[in-house]
Parts: C-alpha cells; structure tokens; sequence
C-alpha cells in the first residue's frame, strides 16, 4: 500500500473516531440533560404543575415557575386546604402560610398567619426582595402585603363558613386542646388550664383527622442550568388554635433547597412534622449521594420512629433531576399522589407511590 492509501486509511479512522466520540458524547449529553428541567409538587395538583413548567418554558426562573405554580394552587384552592375560604380556624377566620427559597442564593421568603390576603406564596417573594427578613407573621405580614400593592380582602367564602358553623355544632370537635377545662373532648371554650395537669392527655384530633385536613402544595423547580427553588402555600389545619403556624413556612421543614446537593417539601401534619426539619435532613441525605427515594423513606422512618402514626409525605429531587417520594402508612393513607413534569415525561404526569 502506498504512503497516499496509508494516510487516507488513518485520515478516516480518524474521522470514524470523531464521530463515534461526537455520537456517544451527544448521547450522554442528552442522557443527563433528558431529566432537566424538572417540576414536581404535592398532590395531584395538575393545574398548579402546568403552570409552573409553562413559566420555565416561556423563560421564567425557577423561582418565577415556583411562585406561578403555587400561586395557581391559591387561585384555585386546592383541595380547599390552599388559599382562600378554607381551613377555617376555631374562630372561623382563614389565615395562610407559605415560604419561597432560592437554592442558589439560600434566600428565603416567608409568611405565617397571614390575614387578608390571598397571595401568599406572592407575598413570601416580595419578603425576599424588598426585605432583609426571612419570615413575617400575622397582622404585621398583611400591613407589609399591603405596602407591597396585595389587596386586602375577606378569605371567608360560604363553605368555610359552613365547614366552621358545622363544627360549632358539633360541640367544637374535634379540636386542638388538651389537658384543659371545660373538657375539649366535649365542649367549645374558652378553655382555661387544668390544676391537674397531664401530660399523658390526648388531642382528639389525632383520632379524627382526616388527610385532607393537612394538605400543602409543596413544589420543587430545577432549571435546565440546574439551578434550584423551592416553595410551599397552604391554609394550615382547620380548626386550628388562632395564632397556630405549621410546617409549610419554615425552611427545612416545609420545604427546602441547596442547588449543590437537591431538593425537598413535605405535606402532611405540620405540628408533627416541623420538629424533624424533613425537608433539611432530605436534602442532606442527598448530598451524600443517597437515591431521592430513599432520602425521602429515611426522613419518614425518622419521624415514624417517634410518632408511629402520624399522616405525612415528602418529595425529593436531586441534582441531576432524579426524584423520588415517600409517605407514612396509616388508616385510609396507603398511597401518595404527585406530579412530576420533564422532558421525558413529555406533559405533567401523576405519579404513586406506596406508603412505607
């Protein structure tokens, strides 16, 4: 063979080379780039995903996509357990929480015991942007909701008045009291402490509840460049002492994000769960390596180990937008429902899983 034949041989390995690595190496690309972007939520809640993976495409950040999908949960009131007119307190009023982080900047936004205004994951953004806080709360929260342009109006509707009206009727049960007198096992207050205080005294409701009564959309949105945020917006546990602020405002328990390591929010009974900080110790689990759905099993055994039969579930998401789910077993809670939306997936889609 000549010197000509020999180096056109060795120019086309060389070119079949180059391809092979162009091909394999688009293929990888595509591979770990397939799973992002990522949108995942609490419950089904279609609507609310929707409007989060439209944002991304339209070339909102994952913080906009986070405050439009939760907001759309507000708008529309999810489960009645988001937003207005539900979730009745034991004095009728319906306050909100919610909380927005930003997992590039560990900024957080938040309010708790909102009154009168029915923007709250809105609200819990403007906290980060115009505020050097974390979290406002209560009547103080609604007068800087008010400075920031919200509208103040009235979030009792008729089914929250006729959810309360019902419960009034029925002696206030079930409820939040214990080791009070009157009896709150059989009768509304005022309640006063008991001389005889017990600490072995049970909350009816632990009995009662049913899982609707704790529902939180929680979000996490992981953009194509991997950047990461998370929220949450829920109108709390119905029923609840005034003043009550759950789980879903707090970083790391409601909902948490570090765009080195992953995502987490949880749902369920806040009380409860806000004392295991689910949603920092998921994300944690992660950035050790673990499998999103073992992340989120572990924290759910953590909590499990104390309280057997609490009713709650978190999701998970990790860098590369793998995520996963987990829930506690309980009577009439065997499966948990929520939506996911990527690239593969090609639409927002339900997903189950089995409660552990």
């Amino acid at each position: 063979m000549g010197s000509g034949g020999y180096l056109s041989e060795l120019w086309l390995s060389a070119l079949l080379l180059f391809l092979l690595q162009a091909v394999g190496g688009s293929a990888l690309l595509h591979a770990g780039a397939s799973d992002l972007p990522l949108v995942i939520n609490t419950w089904a809640f279609r609507k609310a995903t929707e409007a989060a993976w439209s944002t991304l495409q339209a070339g909102g950040s994952e913080l906009d996509a986070v405050e439009k999908g939760c907001g759309q949960c507000e708008i529309e009131q999810c489960d009645g357990s988001v937003g207005y007119g539900g979730s009745p307190d034991e004095h009728g009023e319906t306050t909100l929480d919610a909380m927005i982080m930003d997992g590039n900047t560990m900024e957080v936004g938040a309010v708790a015991d909102l009154r009168r205004i029915k923007n709250a994951i809105g609200v819990a953004r403007k906290v980060i942007q115009h505020t050097g806080h974390t979290l406002l709360v209560g009547e103080s929260a609604t007068m800087f909701a008010e400075s920031m342009g919200f509208p103040s109006e009235d979030l009792t509707t008729q089914k929250s008045l006729s959810i309360y009206l019902k419960w009034l009727n029925r002696s206030c049960q079930p409820n939040f009291w214990k080791n009070v007198t009157p009896d709150a096992s059989k009768s509304c207050g005022p309640y006063k402490q008991t001389e005889d205080f017990s600490r072995e005294g049970k909350n009816i409701l632990e009995k009662t509840v049913h899982v609707h009564n704790h529902d939180t959309i929680g979000m996490i949105v992981i953009g194509q460049n991997g950047s990461i945020a998370a929220g949450t917006s829920t109108n709390g546990a119905v029923h609840k002492i005034q003043g009550r602020v759950g789980d879903s405002p707090i970083a790391g328990a409601g909902a948490y994000a570090d765009s080195t390591a992953g995502a987490a929010a949880a749902t369920g009974d806040g009380d409860v769960m806000m004392r295991f900080l689910p949603s920092y110790q998921a994300v944690e689990y992660m950035r050790t390596g673990m499998e999103p759905t073992v992340a989120c099993q572990k924290v759910i055994s953590r909590i499990r180990k104390y309280t057997p039969f609490f009713f709650g579930a978190v999701i998970c998401a990790n860098t590369s937008g793998s995520y996963g789910a987990a829930c506690n077993k309980v009577p009439g809670f065997t499966q948990f429902h929520f939506m996911a939306s990527n690239p593969t997936l090609r639409q927002p889609s339900e997903q189950i899983v089995d409660c552990i």
